[in-house]
């Protein structure tokens, strides 16, 4: 009689859903800590969910139209660890994107010149089939052209995750939820509008990517409103002017000048502030380069978040603010000096007013004994306003002044974001992005102050000052006011649907009244899991095992999860072992989810992937196997990591690691110290 060979042990599999840049970082992070966490030989099935191609997913699709650029240079925008990130994976470099397209992949691409929006996705292809390419042999990838709609808990902890072809994946160590920008449903003004749009024959765009929106049915000459006046809008402009037939040319002066194709639609445009968002500055630091935070420092963070986890979170406008405007100021004062003066004052004096407390009388004193005039001082007001104090008394008077405005904006950016006083003090905003993140992620500071100081306006004023377009889309969009094919309507932008059209006027600009047929929302839908029309995350959300996060009693709308590595909580604040989730759903938790990764400066994303994906092979390790780094004789030791990288933290945490504890008590503060 022979005995039945034992049944093999299920293949340990893993989820990613979404198959865009967040979730390709995490598939290439799993890949590298596969054969480490799992141990040699041991098989693994990595499923990666998205209708849209792995690698760009929707919103890179290298389908989109080629007049669509990036806000970021080629060198440095990639999607590979170096030896700059804190992370306890192994580092595996590879190309940034202008590297890549050097290759041949983009003939004439430079590496501070701006890739289309397309080459970054045929760039994020690549990746994703290099990934798979140098996966461990024991490593299988299958990607499913399909959307995940609901995930369940299974016999021993395992997950289930049903997509909408009808097919179940069972057996799932982990599920890691990367899906990016998802549809959000209107909220009621807009739904009004739409309404209305829809009663009498108008058209209403609602917020969306520029790529996903059809406005091939414009007319010639018909007058569109676009609301909003930053990257959306550039994107916007570019497809209804270039995009059908125009061209820019190089005038005998320099200057650009548009000539039209004849099918433009007449395009007004508007927002609350009412001037476009500032160019960025030139590169001149290569890929590399960044300023070095000289306030904002990792002993000052550990302090703010000491105070954030025992109960006393710091106030944004009075506590952290200054130190990001101190930081901003110096570097104008110092560009100043330094085109001026010898290196070694320009130094003296940031080392002199770095140490005078912001907005503290002796500042003024210290600029005046360095002879910077009052007329070069630094003030926030007015780069917020720049037209504070000024009367329009008609349109013209208003397009005089903003033409004006736009070449002086061009003109410091061709100065650079080094030399270039202004660019470069405002690239310290782009530059703090990491140090803020530690700051103020988490609860990082009083739910009041979130609402109103950070969200409500340092973000967009962030937005704003640091992460417009390049300097090529000011100097066009000058053209295009010249042309008379575009026109801004003023600043406090409002609209009225009423008499079968939409109409809008500034109250800053007497005449200002246009009456148009199409209203275009020119800016992204704001990630909020409370309105979402994603299938997955409103069926977590209905049924009570995810929830929106709070500080204070503030819901900020975004996807609640614990600190590193994001596990999901439940309605109840209870974490689950097997669900990660990161990128742009957690906005709120999480602060500018959507900014990329660069190499060489310790971005937060790519360690972001390599904690989640490392927790979710420790889940799919096999039984028997030493899960866990610091686990001896049948006890855990605990691991603190740098950026809060946590092996293990606790006993608690090591039995939510291993699955051993279903509903955890709510997860324990966030204990991130920030890197050296």
């Amino acid at each position: 009689m022979s005995l039945a060979a034992p049944a093999a042990p299920p293949t340990p599999a893993i989820a990613v859903v979404g198959a865009g840049p967040r979730g390709t970082s995490v598939l290439e992070r799993l890949c590298a800590s596969a054969t480490e966490l799992l141990g040699p030989g041991t098989p693994l099935t990595v499923h990666v969910v998205d209708p849209a191609p792995p690698g760009p997913g929707r919103v890179w699709r290298t389908s989109q139209p080629p007049e669509l650029l990036m806000n970021t240079v080629a060198s440095q925008v990639t999607l590979f660890t170096d030896d700059s990130v804190d992370c306890s994976g192994p580092v595996r470099p590879g190309p940034s994107l202008y590297a890549w397209a050097a290759r041949g992949h983009v003939p004439g691409l430079g590496p501070d010149d701006y890739p289309t929006r397309a080459d970054y996705g045929r760039y994020l292809e690549w990746v994703f089939a290099r990934t798979v390419r140098a996966a461990p042999g024991t490593v299988r990838v299958v990607t499913h052209a399909a959307r995940a709609v609901r995930l369940a808990d299974a016999d021993g902890g395992l997950q289930t995750l049903d997509l909408d072809n009808s097919r179940s994946l069972t057996g799932l160590s982990a599920v890691v939820l990367a899906q990016g920008h998802l549809p959000t449903a209107p909220d009621r003004p807009l739904a009004d509008l739409s309404a209305y749009a829809a009663r009498h024959g108008l058209r209403h765009v609602p917020p969306a990517n520029p790529a996903d929106v059809d406005l091939t049915g414009l007319a010639p000459g018909e007058p569109v409103l676009l609301r909003g006046l930053g990257l959306n809008f550039f994107d916007h402009v570019a497809l209804l002017t270039e995009g059908r037939g125009g061209r820019f040319v190089r005038a005998p002066d320099g200057t650009r000048r548009y000539l039209p194709s004849g099918a433009e639609p007449r395009l007004y445009a508007g927002s609350r502030r009412g001037v476009p968002y500032q160019a960025r500055g030139d590169n001149a630091k290569g890929p590399y380069g960044r300023h070095r935070a000289a306030l904002l420092t990792p002993e000052v963070i550990a302090r703010f978040r000491k105070r954030a986890d025992s109960g006393d979170a710091p106030d944004f406008l009075a506590e952290i603010w200054p130190l990001v405007a101190k930081e901003v100021e110096t570097v104008h004062y110092a560009a100043l000096l330094s085109a001026r003066s010898t290196p070694g004052r320009a130094r003296t004096f940031r080392a002199r007013f770095l140490d005078v407390p912001h907005g503290h009388p002796e500042e003024a004193t210290l600029l005046t004994a360095y002879g910077i005039p009052e007329a070069e001082r630094w003030s926030w007001h007015r780069l917020a306003r720049p037209y504070e104090g000024r009367v329009f008394g008609s349109p013209g008077d208003f397009r005089a002044w903003l033409l004006n405005h736009l070449r002086r904006d061009a003109a410091e950016a061709a100065l650079g974001n080094v030399a270039g006083p202004l660019k470069a003090a405002l690239d310290v905003l782009r530059d703090l992005r990491n140090e803020l993140r530690l700051t103020v992620d988490h609860g990082g500071v009083a739910g009041r102050s979130r609402r109103d100081h950070l969200d409500g306006w340092y973000t967009p004023l962030n937005a704003y000052l640091s992460i417009g377009p390049p300097r090529r889309r000011v100097e066009e969009l000058t053209a295009l006011v010249e042309a008379g094919v575009v026109e801004v309507v003023g600043p406090r932008l409002r609209v009225r649907a009423e008499g079968g059209a939409f109409h809008a006027w500034s109250p800053e600009v007497p005449g200002s009244g246009v009456r148009v047929t199409t209203l275009v929302e020119a800016r992204l839908p704001e990630p909020d899991v409370r309105r979402t029309e994603d299938a997955l995350l409103a069926e977590l959300l209905r049924s009570g095992q995810c929830r929106p996060h709070r500080v204070d009693g503030y819901e900020t709308g975004g996807l609640d999860v614990t600190p590193r590595p994001y596990r999901l909580l439940d309605r109840d604040g209870r974490a689950h072992p097997r669900r990660f989730a990161l990128g742009v759903p957690t906005e709120g938790v999480h602060w500018v989810t959507a900014a990329g990764a660069r190499p060489g400066v310790d971005s937060v994303t790519l360690a972001d992937a390599d904690a989640v994906a490392r927790a979710a092979l420790r889940t799919a390790v096999p039984a028997g196997t030493r899960a866990v780094r610091g686990a001896r004789d049948g006890r855990i030791q605990g691991i603190l990591m740098k950026h809060s990288d946590v092996e293990v933290a606790s006993t608690a945490e090591a039995n939510l690691i291993l699955g051993l504890d279903r509903f955890p008590s709510p997860t324990e503060p966030d204990r991130r110290s920030p890197p050296p």
